[in-house]
C-alpha cells in the first residue's frame, strides 16, 4: 500500500510539472514581448513567427518577411556564442514552398540577415534561430557588407550608450515584377528599411532605407523619419505608444540626437 502511495505522489507531481512547462512554454510567449511590434497588416499574407530573441512576420507569398522586430539590450552585446556549421537551413514552422539553401547558391545574391546575428551572440538557441530563412532576404552582397552592416554596428553603438533600442527591419517591395531567385522563386527586394527607437528619459527616432543595390549611387541611401517610413511600407510601428510619445519618435529623424 506505501509503495502504491509513492507511485500516486510521484505520478501527481510528474503530471504537475508538465503541466507547468507546458503553461509557461505556451504564455511565454507573450511573457517574452517586452516591446511594441507593428500592427497586423491588412491583404498582406502574414504568418508570426515568435523566436527567442525576435518576432517575425512571415509572408509565404513572397517567402521572405514582412518585418522582423526585436529589443537589443546592452546584456546581449558581450556573448561568446560562434555561428553553427552549415548556418543557413530552411524554417520547417512555414508552409511549402520555402526558401532553402539551393535558392540562394549561385542566384548571384546573398543572405542577408534581418535580425543580425551579431545581436544573437550571447544564446545559443538565438544564433541558431538568426540562420532562419524567415530571417533573411536575397540581399546585395555590396549592401549586406556595406551600409546594412554600418547601421547594425551603429544601433550596437547606440545600445551601449542608451542600454537598449527597439528595432523593426525588412524589404521594401515597389509596385512592379520583381526579381526571383531559385526554384522556389524567392521575392528580390527592391531595397529594405529599418526603423529605430530609443524609449530612454529623451525619446528619439530615427528610420533608414537602403536600395538593394552596390550603393554606388547618390540616392541609394536615406535616412528618413519613422513616419515617412510607414507611408512608404504600409506598415504602422510601435502602435501602441502614447500621442505624445509617438510624435518624439515619429515624426523628426536627426542623427546628432543620437550622439
Amino acid at each position: 500500500m506505501k509503495h502504491f502511495w509513492v507511485v500516486l505522489c510521484i505520478g501527481v507531481i510528474t503530471l504537475l510539472s508538465s503541466v507547468f512547462i507546458f503553461t509557461s512554454w505556451c504564455s511565454g510567449k507573450n511573457k517574452t514581448i517586452d516591446f511594441d511590434i507593428p500592427l497586423l497588416l491588412k491583404n498582406v499574407p502574414e504568418q508570426i513567427l515568435y523566436r527567442k530573441n525576435y518576432i517575425v512576420s512571415y509572408n509565404k507569398e513572397t517567402k521572405i518577411p514582412n518585418w522582423v522586430a526585436w529589443r537589443l539590450k546592452k546584456k546581449h552585446l558581450d556573448g561568446q556564442i560562434k555561428r553553427p556549421g552549415n548556418a543557413w537551413h530552411e524554417d520547417l514552422a512555414v508552409p511549402k514552398p520555402r526558401a532553402t539553401n539551393n535558392d540562394y547558391r549561385n542566384s548571384g545574391w546573398s543572405r542577408g540577415h534581418l535580425c543580425p546575428a551579431g545581436d544573437n551572440k550571447w544564446d545559443s538557441v538565438a544564433m541558431y534561430e538568426s540562420f532562419l530563412f524567415t530571417n533573411c532576404c536575397p540581399q546585395n552582397a555590396k549592401l549586406n557588407s556595406g551600409d546594412w552592416n554600418e547601421i547594425e554596428m551603429l544601433c550596437r553603438r547606440w545600445t551601449m550608450k542608451f542600454d537598449s533600442v527597439d528595432i523593426v527591419c525588412g524589404p521594401i517591395l515597389f509596385q512592379q515584377e520583381h526579381l526571383t531567385i531559385g526554384e522556389n522563386k524567392i521575392i528580390v527586394p527592391e531595397a529594405f528599411f529599418k526603423v529605430v527607437i530609443c524609449l530612454d528619459d529623451k525619446p528619439k527616432g530615427i528610420s533608414f532605407i537602403c536600395r538593394n543595390s552596390d550603393g554606388n549611387r547618390p540616392k541609394d541611401f536615406y535616412i528618413n523619419t519613422i513616419s515617412e517610413t510607414e507611408c512608404i511600407t504600409g506598415i504602422t510601428f510601435f502602435p501602441h505608444l502614447s500621442a505624445e510619445l509617438s510624435e518624439k519618435v515619429k515624426q523628426t529623424a536627426n542623427l546628432n540626437d543620437w550622439k
